[in-house]
């Protein structure tokens, strides 16, 4: 009788491929795969820690791209979803596009392919929010400044987009739900790590943080954003429905006190 294995990560993406790798390459009977920090063990499973090794990574990912970059996306996404045992459920997805005969396991009457393509669309769905309400603020530092906290880890989604709209600015974005950032030097992105001790949400009280200039802005949108509202015309649940009130907080037409 084979030993199931459960397998112990970095929480990283590409060693969360790592994983995949050995699972594949040694034919592993896997019980679970499971980020470190949060692995648990097992009864009747033995525990394997996996080093992030790029190039067995790597050859994961071109394996899954050459079968079908659809289900490329679904297993990033779905990954960046977080969600409690996606790791185990992915792992079988994996199987599934491995073993399909064209490259395309989309028989959405199996359950481990409807939720997983479930998982990468909110996913996609959060990212395209991102990217709509994120609103950034100058700092005295002469640096755009934008803090956020998705339901998602969807900061790896969002960068080429706002590279590529301001190419021409430093910025920073920064999830304070997952405590690191992105940040732009004109040059290219990388991730960083903070120790915030303020949360800039568009509030009315003014921090010393951003410049006058900045707020003066800030007032001016806001102020225009009144005048021309035409409450009679308002329809808060159609609102709502494109507008979620947790995204609120990033928008200065939303202020606070």
């Amino acid at each position: 009788m084979s030993t199931t294995k459960t397998l112990i990560y970095d929480g990283s993406f590409n060693g969360f491929l790592t994983a995949i790798f050995m699972a594949f390459d040694e034919k592993l009977d896997i019980a679970d795969i499971q980020r470190n920090g949060r692995a648990q063990n097992g009864l009747f499973s033995e525990t394997e820690t996996i080093f992030t090794h790029l190039e067995k990574a790597k050859r994961v990912w071109n394996g899954i791209r050459k079968k079908s970059y659809n289900a490329l996306t679904n297993v990033y996404f779905a990954f960046l979803s977080e969600t409690e045992g996606v790791e185990l459920l992915l792992l079988d997805y994996i199987r599934k596009v491995m073993g399909a005969s064209n490259g395309v396991p989309f028989n959405f009457s199996e359950d481990t392919v409807l939720y997983i393509a479930q998982l990468a669309k909110k996913v996609g769905r959060e990212k395209h929010r991102m990217e709509a309400f994120v609103r950034f603020q100058l700092t005295k530092d002469n640096l755009y400044f934008a803090n956020i906290a998705p339901d998602f880890d969807v900061l790896p989604l969002i960068s080429k987009h706002f590279k590529n709209r301001y190419a021409d600015q430093e910025w920073l974005i920064y999830d304070t739900k997952r405590n690191y950032g992105i940040h732009y030097d004109l040059n290219g992105v990388e991730m960083v790590s903070l120790d915030l001790t303020e949360i800039h949400h568009n509030r009315i009280s003014k921090s010393d943080v951003f410049t006058v200039e900045e707020h003066a802005y800030q007032d001016l949108w806001s102020t225009y954003f009144a005048s021309t509202n035409i409450k009679s015309r308002i329809n808060r649940k159609l609102h709502t429905q494109h507008v979620p009130k947790r995204y609120w907080k990033y928008l200065p037409e939303k202020k606070v006190s």
